[in-house]
């Protein structure tokens, strides 16, 4: 049971969502406002909050960018829209995940587990050992989380660096994307991350100074997944 800020304006939606997560055993605050929602997440610091963008008095990307000003809160956005630009910018603005209307309450039910797996966890670390990882240039502290490239640290957020870790862990071997979204996401395989990794592993390409196209550390084995190597 987790206690969820459900930030909804449309009543009948806002009303069947309460239901059906009232029925999966959580306790729901719904709220139809983003000005609400940031007084409730203040007063009542929610498990979970599952953010509408299309709000009546402000923006829910502007919402979003306003709650990570002072919260870690886990936050799901529901969209209408599902194309990459859109994406990419949620993630940006600290979405920690999304679905895309219409949604049913059983994807929404299984990502709200999976976060709240993560949340319940703490900090997540890749499945290795104490000590460094060694990459040419690049060193990862597996106990401090920190990582630097030619001594000087990386500003990685806390997924960036649990997938860079992972790759790190296996280095040379070709990790399939469904073990990706298993051991740095912890979801289910099925569930459509591509994007997701995608968006990633481009902003980890420009935090280790490559591209797609003149890869060093992080190459794409089309239709397969990634490879970490030792650049030549």
């Amino acid at each position: 049971m987790a206690t969820v800020l459900l930030v909804e304006d449309d009543p009948v939606v806002r009303g069947a969502l309460v239901r059906a997560l009232s029925h999966l055993g959580h306790v729901v605050h719904p709220v139809g406002t983003a000005l609400e929602a940031l007084r409730e997440a203040t007063r009542s610091e929610p498990d979970l909050v599952i953010l509408d963008l299309g709000l009546p008095d402000l923006d829910g990307a502007s919402a979003l960018r306003m709650l990570r000003g002072y919260s870690e809160v886990p936050v799901i956005v529901a969209t209408a829209r599902g194309d990459e630009p859109t994406i990419v910018r949620l993630l940006n603005d600290g979405a920690d995940d999304y679905v895309v209307k219409p949604f049913s309450s059983a994807q929404l039910a299984a990502r709200i587990n999976a976060l709240l797996r993560r949340s319940l966890r703490g900090p997540e670390r890749p499945a290795a050992g104490d000590g460094d990882l060694v990459v040419g240039d690049l060193v990862i502290s597996l106990e401090r989380r920190e990582a630097t490239l030619q001594g000087r640290p990386l500003d990685l957020s806390r997924r960036e660096f649990d997938l860079l870790a992972h790759l790190a862990s296996n280095v040379g071997r070709v990790v399939p994307r469904r073990e990706l979204v298993e051991a740095v996401w912890h979801q289910h395989p099925l569930v459509g991350h591509d994007q997701t990794i995608d968006v990633h592993v481009s902003w980890l390409r420009r935090k280790l100074g490559e591209s797609a196209g003149s890869p060093r550390y992080l190459r794409t084995v089309r239709g397969v997944g990634l490879k970490m190597v030792v650049p030549e």
